[in-house]
Formats: C-alpha cells, sequence, structure tokens
C-alpha cells in the first residue's frame, strides 16, 4: 500500500519542483536541467529590452534507472535525484522499490509495470508524456530492460518518438565480468536459459561452440539443473565463473573447470541459495597449424611484392587464391610489425 502525500510534497501539477524529503547528500548537487526538466510551465524567460517570452511546455521524458542489485549503497547519485524528481515512477514490485525510496528518503508516485501489463502500460505512458511528466523505470535490481521488464516499454516510447535517457549504474552483467577475468576474449550475453530441459539442452548445444564468453543468469533453484547441462554439453576444461548474491552479505565468487562445477556446488549447501550470474569462458583454440603452401609463400614475400608473391604461390602449389592472398596479408602485416 502506498503513502499518502503529506502536505509538504508537491502537488502533481509542480512537475518541476523535488520532494521535500530528497536525500540530505543529494540537496546539494547540481542536476543538469536536461535531466529533470526546466522552468515551471508559467515561467518567462526575459529576451530583449525587458520583454518576455512564454517558455514552451516541457517535452516529457522515460528515464531508465539502475537501482542497487543488492546493497542499497550502490545507488549513484544521480539516480537519486532522477527518482526525487520523477512525476511517477514505474516500478516492477512497488514494495521493492519502496524500500530503496525510504532508505534514501524520496516520497515519489509508484505504478507497477511487469511483465503481465507491460505492453498495456504503454498508451498510459505516452499520455503522460504528452502532458510534459517525466517517468523513471525502475526493476526490482539492476537496469531494467535487462532481462527484467522494460524493453517492450522502452521500444514503444521510441517508436513512437518519445525521449529515453538511460541513467547507468548497477549491473549483476557487468559486475560479474569484472570479476571473471575474460581479457580480451569476446564476450556474449545469454540472459536467462529455458527452464524446460530439453528446450534448456538444446539452447545450450547451440550457445556452447560460439567463440565467446558466454553469460547467463541463473536462479537457485535451477541452477544446479543449469550447472550440470553446461557440464555435460560444453567443453568439460572450459573455465565457468560462478558468482553468487553480487554486492550481498553473502556473495562469493568461485572459479573452476565445468566439469568439476556440479560437485563443488553440491559440496554445501549454502552455494545453492541466492541469485547467481555464470560466466563460462571460451573455449580454448588449438595453436592453428600451417598450410603446405604456406612455406613457399613466405620464401616468396621475403624477395617479391605482395601480389606477385601470392600470383607465384599459386601457380607453383596449386593453392587457392581466396586462402593464399589473406595468409599473405597476415605474414606482410607480421613482418612489418616486427621491423
Amino acid at each position: 500500500m502506498h503513502k499518502s502525500r503529506n502536505k509538504n510534497q508537491p502537488r502533481a501539477g509542480a512537475r518541476d519542483a523535488l520532494p521535500a524529503h530528497r536525500p540530505a547528500h543529494v540537496r546539494s548537487i547540481s542536476v543538469p536541467q536536461a535531466q529533470v526538466g526546466s522552468r515551471n510551465e508559467g515561467e518567462a524567460s526575459e529576451s530583449g529590452e525587458g520583454e518576455l517570452e512564454p517558455t514552451p511546455a516541457r517535452t516529457g521524458e522515460l528515464y531508465v534507472v539502475a537501482t542497487p542489485i543488492g546493497n542499497m549503497e550502490d545507488v549513484t547519485l544521480r539516480a537519486l535525484s532522477v527518482l526525487a524528481g520523477a512525476d511517477v515512477i514505474l516500478a516492477e514490485d512497488t514494495r521493492v522499490t519502496s524500500k530503496l525510496l525510504d532508505r534514501h528518503r524520496v516520497a515519489r508516485k509508484l505504478l507497477t509495470l511487469n511483465e503481465h501489463n507491460e505492453s498495456q502500460m504503454l498508451a498510459s505512458v505516452l499520455e503522460r508524456m504528452a502532458h510534459g511528466e517525466r517517468i523513471a523505470l525502475v526493476s526490482d535490481a539492476g537496469t531494467p530492460a535487462i532481462s527484467d521488464p522494460g524493453a517492450r516499454l522502452v521500444s514503444g516510447v521510441r517508436a513512437a518518438g518519445g525521449r529515453v535517457t538511460p541513467i547507468p549504474g548497477p549491473s549483476a552483467l557487468a559486475a560479474a565480468l569484472s570479476v571473471a577475468g575474460v581479457g580480451e576474449e569476446p564476450v556474449m550475453f545469454c540472459g536467462f536459459l529455458p527452464s524446460k530441459k530439453e528446450a534448456r539442452r538444446s539452447r545450450i548445444g547451440e550457445l556452447h561452440t560460439i567463440p565467446a564468453a558466454l553469460v547467463f543468469f541463473e536462479a537457485p533453484h535451477r541452477v544446479q539443473e543449469t550447472i550440470d547441462d553446461l557440464a555435460q554439453i560444453a567443453e568439460g576444461t572450459r573455465r565457468l565463473v560462478i558468482a553468487r548474491e553480487l554486492t550481498k552479505m553473502h556473495e562469493s565468487v568461485h572459479e573452476c573447470a565445468v566439469s568439476d562445477a556440479p560437485d563443488w556446488l553440491a559440496g554445501d549447501p549454502n552455494r545453492l541459495r541466492g541469485e547467481f550470474v555464470l560466466v563460462l569462458h571460451a573455449a580454448a583454440t588449438e595453436a592453428r597449424k600451417p598450410a603446405d603452401w604456406e612455406p613457399v609463400l613466405a620464401a616468396l614475400l621475403e624477395e617479391l611484392p605482395l601480389a606477385q608473391a601470392v600470383k607465384l604461390a599459386c601457380k607453383a602449389t596449386g593453392a587457392p587464391r581466396n586462402e593464399v592472398y589473406p595468409r599473405a596479408l597476415e605474414l606482410s602485416r607480421a613482418a612489418q610489425d616486427h621491423d
């Protein structure tokens, strides 16, 4: 149940006023006008010799606001300013968001937006924006629209020509990658795998051959089955990082070979608790074996221009030009770098 508006809280029409109970540490922050709107509708700007021009009606805006994934102190100052200045906050679960707002003494109107009503909320959001309202979108944790409600709303607002502004901050994806040590590997975010076994195993079968580190979100009641499937389908020597309860009191990050992960997870019931991010490192690639024609090409490149060396190498060895020419470029660049 939402709190009723107290007498010090601005009315809905006073959209540019920040609430009286905004956080003390936000009070001294100068927030760019583009973030929270400019002058009130009735205010005029000075122009020429004392003449006043009416300020154009403010354009509504949708802010996609990242909120903590566990530790309440991880919310950004900009996020608090935007939430405090919003006309309404769309929350995945108003009870969860209320705890964050109460912690930072922000009092704003809350409406529910989740996977069940997201499409139906679009018309209402567009109408509010047409009247100049600022709308903040939050999920229960992390960044909205990333394996959380919000993507359809964002797409609908953008398609209608509305302005959507990201307010970046906490992200379980970024937090897990920062401690996974993926280095220069390409990274593919896979979100949640299907809950049904056959569909999940089929999806893993499609993904594990991709030459990239794969990142999954997983819930505690399915993590054992998911890791079992990863161990059975992916190459056993691939490294798996199991990040659990990130930023929370019982946070843990464990790395092991994916073949060893099921036994490690089953070794302590506490390891099955919490929300998970799984990072499956890319499979190790075998050293490239040189083709039979490469020594000939390398010798020719030492004495001749690239095009001529390629032509003679193809003629002497019968190798196809579409293979020889790219390799000649690689060898030529390597020689230049060495020089």
